[in-house]
C-alpha cells in the first residue's frame, strides 16, 4: 500500500440481534462528514467503504481478525504514527476515532477539532 487507507462502513444496515431496525455507524459519519468538507485533503489518501458485517475480508487481510472495528486507518507501508493504535505483520493502523482524526491532521493537512 503506498497510501494511507481509511476503512468505513457503509451507512444503513441491518443488525439481525435488532429485528426491523435500520443502522448507521456514528464514528464512521463524522469521518464521512470531516471527508465531505474537505474533499481535496481527503483525496490524499484511500477511502474504502465496506458492509457491516462481519468477516470484513479487505481489513483482515491488512490487519487480522482481530482488529475488525472501524473506522480504521491503515498506514501507507513502512509508515508510523504516534497516533498508532496497533501493528500487525509490520503494518501499522489506528483504531480510535479521536487518534483517526489526529492523525488526519498531522498526515494529511486537515484541520483540527477543536478540543
Amino acid at each position: 500500500m503506498t497510501r494511507d487507507k481509511l476503512f468505513l462502513l457503509f451507512s444503513d444496515w441491518e443488525d439481525p440481534a435488532y429485528p426491523g431496525r435500520r443502522f448507521y455507524c456514528e464514528h464512521c459519519a463524522l469521518m464521512e462528514g470531516v471527508l465531505a468538507l474537505f474533499p481535496a485533503l481527503a483525496q490524499r489518501l484511500d477511502v474504502e467503504r465496506i458492509a457491516w458485517p462481519r468477516p470484513r475480508l479487505p481489513v483482515v487481510a491488512l490487519v487480522g481478525e482481530e482488529h475488525q472495528s472501524l473506522p480504521l486507518l491503515v498506514l501507507a507501508d513502512g509508515e508510523t504514527s504516534q497516533y498508532q493504535t496497533g501493528l500487525f505483520q509490520g503494518r501499522a493502523f489506528i483504531s480510535d476515532k479521536d487518534k483517526i482524526l489526529a492523525a488526519l491532521a498531522e498526515r494529511h493537512g486537515f484541520p483540527e477539532p477543536h478540543p
